[in-house]
């Protein structure tokens, strides 16, 4: 790429107005291998001015793998005859938080296939349970798609922040991705109703999903871009055991990172985590992706005898770095590459 061209799309970035389609698609069509390092370099200054060299971590809870719906890339499918189901109960959850707060944690990640016997009035009272005994500390929810009266309960039960990944902005893809039940318009509803209830919110997408184009993924950033989400989390495609893309190669780990380090750019007061997808591909995943712009890591503390039945995808990563138990460890890689882990909340742009 030519320097013109670098100069051009970081400026473009940096703009306080919403890119236009083709001005998404023209920096995503020119990045070069050149172009990318320059972009990832630029991204890990935009993160330190925000943020300095803190990596915010999070304590991830998964409290079901049981799911009503048929998301054809998603192990939990509730197709898939070879998923292993369990839900924990709320004490089970209480016991993981306790451990959780033991360990310095000050944000709990709560995540779940939208499980029929995990209630809007069940969460909220999980919820509630927590922030009864952990009042200083932040929920954030992962739960999937619900009603505007549950997203209201569990607002009012304590919840802090909810994630919730677009997956596609483009209407034919996201059918494509899944079962007719779900539309992309109820996710952007979903997505729209979270704003603005006050919830820190995150939206998504996967990267190299089947059927994924360039077009689609600036589908994907014009709505980010309208959005404004707190929170972004992106990863690559991975496929599933027992599904109907189990047997379509994974997406990559190079482009995961430029679209890391766009975002990044793009938005640099959001909190993007490095994702257990991208630790799974890729043995130094979680350190490259800080190094393209991410700052947050959400260490595993589901109870291990469960935590391998949570099969989103095949081969994933929750042990070893990625657990709880590694705190250490984490404190030690992201030492080596100049960083620090930050325990604390972390809320959107602090």
């Amino acid at each position: 790429m030519e320097k013109n061209s670098i100069v051009q799309a970081l400026a473009l970035l940096g703009a306080p107005r919403k890119l236009t389609g083709e001005e998404w698609s023209g920096i995503l069509h020119t990045l070069d291998v050149d172009g990318r390092e320059l972009l990832a370099e630029k991204a890990r200054e935009a993160a330190s001015l925000s943020f300095g060299n803190r990596v915010y971590l999070r304590a991830l809870i998964e409290i079901s793998s049981f799911c009503r719906n048929g998301c054809r890339y998603c192990g939990l499918r509730c197709g898939n005859r070879l998923a292993v189901r369990y839900r924990l109960s709320k004490e089970h959850i209480l016991e993981c938080c306790r451990q959780a707060a033991s360990a310095g944690f000050n944000t709990f990640v709560l995540q779940g296939g939208e499980d029929p016997m995990q209630s809007d009035e069940w969460l909220a009272d999980v919820v509630f349970s927590i922030k009864e005994r952990y009042p200083e500390k932040a929920v954030t929810l992962s739960v999937g798609e619900r009603s505007h009266e549950g997203y209201a309960l569990l607002r009012r039960a304590g919840a802090d922040r909810y994630l919730l990944r677009h997956e596609s902005a483009d209407d034919a893809h996201y059918s494509f991705l899944h079962p007719g039940s779900m539309s992309l318009e109820n996710r952007k509803r979903c997505l729209a109703l979270l704003k603005s209830m006050g919830y820190q919110v995150g939206a998504g997408m996967m990267i190299g999903s089947p059927g994924q184009a360039k077009e689609h993924l600036v589908r994907d950033l014009e709505f980010l871009d309208s959005l404004q989400p707190q929170m972004i989390g992106i990863g690559p495609f991975i496929p599933a055991k027992g599904t109907p893309f189990g047997n379509e190669p994974h997406g990559s780990v190079e482009d995961t990172l430029l679209l890391i380090s766009l975002l990044r750019l793009r938005f640099p007061r959001a909190l993007i985590p490095a994702t257990t997808a991208l630790a799974t591909l890729c043995g130094n995943g979680m350190e490259r992706g800080i190094l393209a712009g991410a700052n947050v890591v959400m260490p595993n503390m589901t109870p291990c005898d469960v935590r391998d039945k949570y099969t989103i995808y095949d081969n994933k990563k929750s042990h070893g770095s990625e657990s709880g138990q590694q705190l250490a460890l984490i404190s030690e890689k992201l030492e080596r590459i100049g960083y620090r882990i930050d325990l604390s909340r972390g809320d959107y742009g602090q």
